[in-house]
């Protein structure tokens, strides 16, 4: 069985995998965004739905540690797994429950394959606005940890799940980079952090994603949703946790596990 049939079936059948055999397992970077383009097929195929934008994982130092990677690499955000703030999920839909605080945004403007890369300007002035996310990440793997860069690409970099808060249209007012975030877990502060986490300021992780995108002939469409990596460290939900993200004048995003 190929690496992508695994990954499919691994989570359409909830089955969690030690690891990707070495005689199937992508060996190069590219190789791996290759199998990811399979597996996102293969899932759209059972599940419906379209890409409705991109996630960059990793692009904290906290996560990159975590997972001994030394840089961010990109997966898709699926419709079927992307939800409106307040959003409810079943708990037992997911092998863990990694809840990520993310700047996202929403953009306005295509932005097309080009020979060069963009700039933080050109990048900006395409965005429609910004909005408060939450990521949950899960891995089909039973170790992520120990996993490394290629495995964890072929698995759509460890997405399960995102949830969307308000569009912030006026969001140049803010300064996205001092931009405090607070994570409340059941009414109590749990994390803390701002958007100098990721790559030093939101747009600097949005630039990025960009242009890998456009580097793999990807195109970025208005209407995408782009999420640029968690600003604090992640905290691990229970069944029954309420979940509150807090990015000040950005908004509140908010989830909440049902189960036991």
């Amino acid at each position: 069985m190929t690496a992508a049939n695994l990954l499919r079936d691994a989570r359409i059948l909830y089955r969690r995998l030690p690891e990707l055999p070495e005689a199937t397992r992508p060996q190069t970077i590219d190789g791996a965004y290759d199998c990811q383009n399979e597996v996102i097929s293969a899932w759209l195929a059972h599940y419906g739905g379209a890409v409705s934008g991109y996630k960059v994982a990793c692009t904290n130092p906290i996560a990159q540690r975590q997972l001994g990677v030394d840089g961010p690499f990109f997966g898709r955000l699926l419709s079927p797994f992307v939800m409106e703030s307040p959003a409810t999920m079943d708990s037992g839909k997911f092998f863990m429950r990694v809840v990520e605080a993310e700047f996202g945004f929403r953009m306005g403007a295509d932005l097309p394959p080009i020979a060069e890369p963009r700039t933080r300007e050109e990048v900006a002035n395409a965005v429609e606005g910004v909005l408060p996310a939450i990521e949950i990440v899960d891995s089909r793997f039973d170790d992520w940890t120990a996993m490394g860069a290629v495995s964890l690409i072929a698995d759509n970099a460890c997405n399960g799940a995102w949830v969307r808060g308000p569009l912030l249209p006026e969001w140049r007012r803010m300064d996205l980079a001092r931009q405090a975030v607070r994570v409340f877990v059941n009414g109590e502060v749990s994390r803390e952090g701002s958007g100098a986490a990721v790559l030093g300021h939101p747009l600097n992780a949005l630039q990025w994603l960009v242009n890998k995108l456009n580097s793999r002939g990807i195109a970025v469409h208005a209407g995408d949703y782009m999420t640029t990596g968690v600003v604090s460290e992640v905290y691990f939900a229970e069944p029954g946790d309420h979940v509150v993200a807090d990015f000040g004048p950005a908004g509140k995003v908010e989830v909440r596990f049902t189960g036991n």
